[in-house]
Formats: structure tokens, sequence, C-alpha cells
């Protein structure tokens, strides 16, 4: 059986990240700190004309119609440039809610999400705040057990602060008479799936982000010098990034893993997701650490680019489920009863 990416994948991510890497710029990132939103509608409608805001959109509304697995790859494109847009939000968590929900509000809100015309958010009582709910049309939040859908004259937000100046967090009051669109089991199912979609969205950035450290560290060490010589030819320089690059490499597997697991449904895709979010934020985490060593004091600094990325990775690991949460889940899975031997299995 093979599991490598088919041609077109690859293609397509290849072609996402020479647009990214051109496009979103650390100097563009920063211009976007100063404005009120901290956004840019130019580069969401450069995003939308290439059909990435509407990539998990089905075809009946005007969408490419792909799945977790075709998009996983972007997204770790996506954390490579440290995107601010809320890209990765939209296509992995409120497109797949929305398209679940069906009915008259999928009719209206998706093809507007394909076309670029409206933003879509989603919000669960775990995550305590709302990325983006400031630019949000339509905001799909936990209220208890139910699933509301509130517009954004139906919320009241209150800014809370990041450790990265790109997100924009608030915490979200929402009106009475915002309705009610899923409660009992189907709210239950419809918010787990964001748990997991919002997890694995925040694993396959890590994967960019930390790739992209590592390269801002070579370039680096390669130009700094000492002693008459680049600092990236002492071998503990080389051990630091050799040590990232065997743990990214590691978290790979996993993190592609999870996006088949949650596009085919699988039964434990949950655990898969845990997983996921686990090991590749260990190894954005270990590069933040490591880069940051050796860029020495220049790391400290402001306007060195690095910080950009480790902010972010700091940032995503307590996403959509902190270390410890996902630690349960991968533990209740392994220790369940018969999880080792698979269902049905018994000891002779």
């Amino acid at each position: 059986m093979d599991f490598t990416f088919t041609e077109d994948q690859l293609l397509f991510q290849e072609s996402v990240r020479d647009f990214l890497v051109n496009e979103v710029t650390p100097e563009r990132i920063r211009a976007g700190w100063e404005t009120d939103s901290g956004r840019d509608p130019a580069l969401w409608q450069q995003l939308a004309e290439l059909g990435l805001t509407g990539i998990t959109v089905p075809e009946a509304h005007g969408g490419l119609g792909m799945t977790a697995l075709d998009f996983v790859l972007l997204a770790q494109e996506c954390g490579y440039v440290a995107l601010p847009e809320p890209l990765v939000h939209t296509a992995l968590v409120a497109v797949p809610m929305l398209t679940e929900l069906g009915g008259e509000l999928a009719a209206h809100w998706l093809p507007q999400i394909a076309a670029g015309e409206a933003t879509v958010v989603v919000g669960l009582e775990r995550n305590l705040v709302v990325e983006d709910a400031h630019i949000a049309d339509l905001l799909l939040l936990q209220r208890g057990d139910e699933l509301v859908a509130a517009t954004a004259e139906q919320v009241v937000l209150q800014h809370s602060e990041s450790i990265d100046p790109s997100r924009k967090l608030y915490t979200v009051e929402v009106a009475a008479a915002a309705p009610t669109v899923a409660s009992g089991s189907q709210s239950a199912a419809l918010l787990s799936a964001a748990q997991d979609r919002g997890a694995l969205g925040c694993a396959a950035q890590a994967l960019g982000l930390a790739q992209r450290m590592i390269d801002l560290t070579v370039q680096y060490t390669s130009e700094r010098q000492q002693f008459g010589k680049p600092i990236g030819s002492f071998q503990a320089v080389k051990h630091h990034m050799a040590n990232i690059a065997v743990r990214l490499e590691y978290a790979k597997a996993p993190t592609h893993r999870a996006a088949y697991a949650l596009a085919v449904g699988q039964e434990r895709a949950a655990q898969a997701v845990s997983h996921a979010k686990l090991v590749a934020c260990e190894a954005a985490n270990l590069a933040a650490k490591n880069c940051h060593q050796a860029h020495g004091a220049m790391g400290y600094t402001w306007e060195v680019d690095l910080h950009i990325f480790m902010k972010k990775a700091w940032a995503l690991a307590n996403t959509w489920g902190d270390a410890g949460f996902h630690k349960s889940r991968v533990a209740e899975s392994i220790f369940a009863p018969g999880a080792a031997l698979g269902a049905g299995a018994t000891f002779a």
C-alpha cells in the first residue's frame, strides 16, 4: 500500500509555498501589527483567488471539495510563513462544521467563504478565547451543550493579549437571541470534530514553523563569524540543528496520519490527532529553543525575524488543547480495555 502523497498534492503544495513565501514576508507581517484589525484584506482576496479559502468547501457550494488530507501540506506552508490570516481555521474547522450542519446555514455562508466574501470562526469553551472574532461575519460558538450561530451584531467582544502579536484573541459574550443550530448528541459530535480539526491545524503549522526556524538559523550561522569561521561550522551548532531536524522528521508521519484519520473518519482519529499535536509542537518548541540559542543575544532582539516564528510556535502549543489535554487523550486511548490488542481481541 502506498502512503505517500500524490504528485498533484505535492505540486499544489509547491505552488502554494511559492506564493506564500513571496507574499507573506516578515515585513508584511510586521505591518499588520500596526493596523486596527491586524489583518490584510488584500492578502485574503489573493488567497480566495487561488481557491484556498474554498479548498474544503463542497463543489456544490463553489469550492474545491478537498479534505483534511489534501489541506495538511498547505497548512504546513501556512506555518512556514507564520500566516496571520485565518486560512487554516477556515479550511479545517469552520467549513467542515458548516458542511456537517447543512441546510440554509451552509447554503448561505459556504459560497461566501469560497469567494473570500465572508469569514466564519468557531469557538469552544475549552479555548476560552476566539481568534479573529473581530473580523468574523458569523461565529459558531459552544454554549454549554449547545452550538449557536451568532452574527457580528449578536456578540460583545473583549480583547485578550497574546504572546504572538499576529494573533487577535477575544473573549465572546453571546446575546440570548443568537439561534441554536445544534444540541445534544449532534452538538457534541460537531464540537468534538472541531476540536480535532483545530488541533490538527496547529500540528501542521508547527511543522512549518520548525522548518522555517531551522532555515533562518542556518542562514544566520552561515553569515555570523567567530575566530574567522562561520559559527555554523562549529559542532555544537550543528548538533542543535540536527536534533531539531530529527524531531521534525519523526513528527511528520503522525501529523499526516492524523489528517488521513480525520479525512476517512477512522474510529480512533482523536488519538491520532493528539499524538500529532504533541510531537509536532514538541519539535517546534525545540526549534525555538535551539535556534534562539544559536542566534545568541541577537535572538532576543525585536528586529530579528526569528521571534515571529518562535512566538507563534509557543502560542500554537497551547491552542486547541495544551500538552496536558492531549497527553490525557493519548493515555486514555492506550490504557482503555482492549486498546493494546485491538477491538474484540482477548488474551489466550
